[in-house]
């Protein structure tokens, strides 16, 4: 079972720092300290937003309509540490 969880574990320490990036970035665009105006800052932000969009959709077609805040990082978040900490070495490290 350690050769099932270990490339598991891995994959979701990878997307938690992904989605941890895109979340700080976020706020450093939305408080205007990073400016989208820069090619590197727009590449790196349009490459994360490609990446996690398809895990976001499916998340916010189920939240509620929160207009201006969006939920579905948080929840993709909750989601990625529970199975990390919790399901993934109750599962296979038995």
């Amino acid at each position: 079972m350690m050769a099932i969880y270990g490339p598991l574990a891995l994959i979701l320490d990878v997307a938690f720092f992904i989605l941890l990036a895109h979340i700080i970035m976020s706020w450093l665009i939305n408080f205007q300290v990073l400016n989208l105006r820069q090619p590197f800052v727009a590449q790196i932000w349009y490459g994360l937003n490609k990446l996690l969009e398809p895990i976001y959709a499916p998340i916010r077609r189920i939240l509620p309509d929160t207009r201006p805040l969006d939920l579905s990082p948080l929840v993709v978040f909750i989601i990625i540490i529970s199975l990390r900490d919790f399901i993934l070495p109750e599962l296979l490290l038995r």
